[in-house]
């Protein structure tokens, strides 16, 4: 896919707050970027996840494909970083959230991963939350509805998160329960 194409898919200005309605085309990419990951990192990681709204079908998202990585020691993580700058991100250390090796592509942004621990529960969040959006449909609903409504009357990214928060924190209690009671994941306390 040529860069212009990849940047009328993707792509968000640095500050700027914009939902797009769900393509069919965000998980074709995270594939194609998927495979380039893997086979950079297949030494050092355990898996790859699509994760984040453009991982929900029919979900409206920032167009900004989230990667979840998951490697067996964060501390030793830090050999993945070369092989990824080489792939074009850009390392951002821990980025506000602990434990975490937070990394960026592309001006407009175009990818962001973000790699944890595979026994944390940053990484079981990630993944229980976007699989519960995926099969509940009321859940997708109220969460798509709050985006847009922010995106259309926040003036500041900051304003947009912060809006997002209560409604991310409750379903994502939800989304842990339902995946550790499923045997999906450890039972966090």
């Amino acid at each position: 896919m040529e860069t212009h194409e990849l940047t009328s898919i993707l792509g968000l200005e640095e500050g700027q707050v914009r939902i797009a309605r769900w393509t069919a085309a965000w998980p074709r990419l995270f594939s194609v970027e998927r495979e380039r990951i893997v086979s950079a990192l297949q030494d050092y990681i355990l898996d790859v996840q699509h994760v984040g709204s453009t991982s929900v079908p029919n979900l409206s998202a920032k167009p900004v494909l989230d990667i979840a990585i998951a490697v067996r020691n964060f501390e030793e993580a830090t050999v993945c970083i070369s092989p990824l700058e080489a792939l074009g991100y850009s390392y951002r250390g821990e980025y506000g959230i602990p434990r975490r090796h937070y990394f960026t592509k592309g001006s407009p942004r175009t990818h962001q991963i973000h790699m944890f621990d595979i026994a944390s529960e940053d990484w079981l969040r990630h993944i229980a939350f976007r699989d519960f959006l995926i099969a509940d449909s009321d859940a997708r609903i109220r969460y798509e509805s709050l985006k847009i409504t922010l995106a259309d009357n926040c003036k500041t990214r900051e304003e947009y998160q912060d809006g997002k928060n209560a409604l991310i924190q409750e379903l994502q209690a939800i989304a842990l329960t339902e995946y550790c009671k499923a045997g999906l994941g450890p039972i966090l306390r």
